[in-house]
Formats: C-alpha cells, sequence, structure tokens
C-alpha cells in the first residue's frame, strides 16, 4: 500500500494559500513542544526545531523497517487511516534520537491528539520577524468574516513549520499560521 501524501489529499490543512481562510481542523496526531518568545534568538528555539525535525526522522525511518504502511511526516505532523503513530512508535524514536543526539532534551517533546476545531490559517513566507503583519492580515479577515480569535490555554496560536529554518534561507521559510476562532 503505498503512503499518503498529506500534502496533497488534505491541502486546505497542510498547503494553505499566503491569502487567510477558515477552516474546520479535525482531531490530528502531532509532536508538540511549548515554546515562546522569539523563534530568531536563543538556543531553545533551535533545539525544539532540532528535537522536532530528529523525531520526525526517526519515526519515518524506524517505521519503514517495522511497518509495511507507513505515513510520511509533515514536519512534526502524523495522521493516517489504517496506521498511526502510537505513543511506542514515538517512545522508541526518542531513545533512537537520544542515542544519536544526546545533548538534546527529549523531555520537552509529547505526542498529542489535538482538534483544533474552526481557524483561521495562513501560509506565511518569509522570515519569522515579519509574522506579526501577516497575522494581524489573518486576524482582521477573521473578524471581517464574522467571527472573534479565541485564544485561550485551551485554544492556542499554532505555528506548522514546513521548512528548516537551519536549511532554508529566512526570506523562503513556509509556517502555517493558525489560530483558533469562534463565530460572533
Amino acid at each position: 500500500m503505498k503512503p499518503i501524501d498529506f500534502k496533497k489529499t488534505e491541502k486546505d490543512l497542510y498547503q494553505p494559500k499566503s491569502t487567510p481562510s477558515i477552516i474546520d481542523v479535525k482531531e490530528i496526531i502531532v509532536i508538540a513542544i511549548d515554546g515562546k518568545g522569539d523563534p530568531n534568538t536563543g538556543a531553545e528555539y533551535a533545539a525544539s526545531i532540532e528535537t522536532l525535525y530528529g523525531l520526525s526522522y526517526a519515526i519515518k525511518m524506524g517505521n519503514k523497517a517495522i511497518l509495511e504502511y507507513v505515513v510520511p511526516p509533515l514536519e512534526g505532523l502524523w495522521q493516517g487511516n489504517d496506521v498511526s503513530i502510537t505513543e511506542a512508535i514515538f517512545e522508541t524514536a526518542k531513545k533512537k534520537l537520544a542515542k544519536k543526539k544526546p545533548s538534546l532534551d527529549l523531555t520537552k517533546a509529547r505526542l498529542e491528539k489535538i482538534a483544533e476545531g474552526l481557524c483561521v490559517q495562513v501560509m506565511h513566507i518569509g522570515s519569522y520577524d515579519n509574522e506579526p503583519a501577516t497575522i494581524a492580515a489573518m486576524e482582521k479577515y477573521a473578524i471581517e468574516s464574522g467571527y472573534a480569535i479565541d485564544i485561550s490555554e485551551a485554544r492556542r496560536h499554532h505555528e506548522i513549520y514546513l521548512s528548516d529554518p537551519r536549511k532554508v534561507e529566512p526570506e523562503k521559510l513556509k509556517t502555517i499560521i493558525r489560530h483558533p476562532i469562534i463565530k460572533k
């Protein structure tokens, strides 16, 4: 059985346009690391990115030897019809990455099911420094479309990194930005 390419089958979720849109995000499984602050500075963000990419790669490569049906990663996001990433697969990937990169703090990474629900989203292309303007346009679009931003402890700002900032020039970085919303 051929792996599902979610960039093609779920374009609205994983290949949004650079103009804002409203979307209902059903339950997905993610590798998550909580963070805050400026992504351009500090070792914590760089270590988080290295951890996300390292775990994604370890899961992808580990499953090729274990499973006949492999769900390809989308920079930290995993979802499948017949196979989903289990806690056991995730823990195995953490052990493999710990051997390869013992300096990484893998205790911050977790496997999590989230159902973001109704969101406004946009594809931000460029430096993280320019995200505030993209977010402002996204939030303006939501309000003009009859929604209110609904960020809380339970529903948060999400960024899905499609580009590895260690390998891609800042002006070419692709990041999906999502904010939860509610109908006014």
